[in-house]
């Protein structure tokens, strides 16, 4: 993600299976609680225990967030929206795997109302509680390894989660009255149930329908468009594990530009109307995927491109394979944006208190660009950002790591970029460069947290580095001059 830099005063640089019935139509029925069917296991079959799954997934920060219980191999969701009346329906199938004995279970899903459950095509008990839970009762408990598919039928008007770090997340009415989808750490689940926690990645599917004129764009490959009495149907397929947050749709009058990278990976960029200004950044991104699998290692999808709009939203977002760009972003955004695809995308944080694992390292690849691609001194800009602060309190005390909730993305893109040029003085740029590529590959796909990077780094480059992680990503005030001015830095 990247911060309007209009609410970054310290930055220096612009930081699932096709739904085989088909697309939904009409609204479906107001239906929002129904009682679990009677049923009992087969004759014969041992019974299983009462156990229920969790109806959180044990973040510190967002406890209530995703559910335990079972592990989602993938999402295929169909939608019909309507920008006329704003209202959505969907139909969801969830393919998962129970990792326990399971005689109920929770999806996550906000606002909008259910009208009917389904698990291994059988009807079940469902009620809607609390903000986002979906409570599940399958006709018959499901077994440890079990694998299973819910199908979740729902309607209404998407509406916004309000974060206290971001504001405004999730499913968002665009300036020309289309809509799109894009928050963190809340997004999915304002527009199609989920577990909501980016532990449990999956692959994705989407048949977004919509009256003719409109278009959709989402993650991964772009799929067949067909059409039907007044309404297309754009299918999208992102097969590589995703966080939910990372999942996107994005509806108006694109202005779609297709091409391909140089080992032939499809290019979708999407402009919605007032955006095509950014079509000149856009053009230079297989120059930046390039320098940045120089860096990082092969690009770790099969689909790139971007969604461009004309909202001037205080983020843009790393949405997987596709990141979605407010108004005012430029090419150094972009760059944020697909480093994101390495740090973040590909490999995915284990809890919201790692968020530097994401956002630092990604803001760091603007500084490698700006000294590469613009022949910028680094190190001179870090004395001159270090000299700017002159100590400031409002600065340096935000920590970097386990900073609390409400307050993961204070530090990150400006302390952060330090952060991260000055561990690579301290080590040097050899076991850096090493550092940063091998993490990529041991966690391709997978999730991560913030000690083992700090782990990993002490391994490769053989040095006790406790100290100097504890002044720069654990503390919360001026680092000492001995970790304030490592290696070259040196006054």
């Amino acid at each position: 993600m990247a911060i309007s830099p209009g609410a970054r005063p310290y930055l220096l640089v612009a930081a699932v299976v096709l739904v085989v019935a088909g697309v939904l139509v009409a609204e479906l029925p107001d239906r929002p609680e129904q009682q679990p069917p009677t049923a009992s296991p087969a004759s014969g079959t041992p019974p299983v225990v009462d156990a229920e799954g969790g109806d959180g997934a044990g973040d510190p920060y967002y406890p209530q967030d995703g559910n335990t219980g079972y592990d989602v191999d993938g999402y295929d969701v169909a939608i019909s929206y309507d920008p006329g009346t704003r209202e959505l329906t969907g139909k969801a199938l969830v393919t998962a795997v129970a990792t326990d004995d399971l005689s109920r279970f929770n999806l996550d899903l906000y606002q909008l109302r259910v009208s009917g459950v389904t698990v291994g095509d059988v009807e079940a008990g469902f009620s809607q509680e609390g903000e986002h839970e979906l409570v599940i009762t399958p006709a018959a408990p499901l077994r440890e390894d079990e694998r299973f598919v819910v199908a979740v039928t729902y309607a209404g008007r998407p509406a916004l989660f309000q974060d206290r770090a971001l504001g405004r997340s999730g499913w968002q009415v665009s300036a020309g009255g289309g809509a799109f989808a894009a928050g963190e750490p809340h997004s999915a689940t304002t527009w199609f149930p989920a577990n909501d926690t980016p532990r449990d990645k999956a692959s994705f599917k989407l048949a977004a329908r919509v009256p003719d004129g409109w278009s959709a764009v989402s993650n991964g490959v772009e799929g067949e468009v067909t059409h039907d009495a007044g309404w297309t149907t754009y299918r999208w397929d992102a097969a590589e594990p995703m966080a939910t947050y990372l999942a996107t749709v994005a509806i108006d009058k694109w202005t779609v530009d297709r091409s391909t990278l140089p080992d032939g990976t499809p290019v979708v960029s999407a402009y919605a109307p007032g955006a095509l200004g950014a079509r000149e950044d856009q053009r230079r991104l297989p120059e930046v995927l390039e320098f940045l699998s120089a860096k990082y290692g092969p690009y770790p999808f099969r689909a790139a491109g971007g969604i461009f709009l004309s909202d001037d939203i205080g983020f843009s977002l790393e949405t997987q394979t596709r990141p979605v760009y407010a108004g005012w972003a430029d090419l150094e955004t972009i760059v944020h944006e697909n480093a994101h695809q390495w740090f973040g995308d590909s490999v995915t944080l284990r809890s919201w208190a790692d968020i530097c694992l994401n956002e630092c390292l990604a803001s760091y690849a603007q500084w490698q660009w700006a000294e590469e691609k613009e022949g910028v001194d680094l190190d001179e800009r870090y004395r001159a950002e270090v000299d700017r602060t002159d100590g400031s309190t409002g600065y340096w005390n935000r920590k970097l790591y386990d900073m609390g909730r409400g307050n993961e993305f204070r530090g990150v893109y400006d302390k952060g970029q330090l952060a991260v040029h000055a561990l690579r003085r301290q080590i040097g740029d050899g076991p850096f460069d090493r550092a940063v590529r091998e993490w990529t590959e041991r966690h391709r796909g997978g999730n991560a947290s913030w000690p083992e990077f700090e782990a990993h780094v002490e391994q490769v480059s053989g040095q006790d580095l406790d100290g100097f992680f504890q002044a720069w990503f654990r503390g919360d005030e001026l680092p000492p001059d001995e970790h304030l001015w490592p290696g070259s830095l040196r006054r």
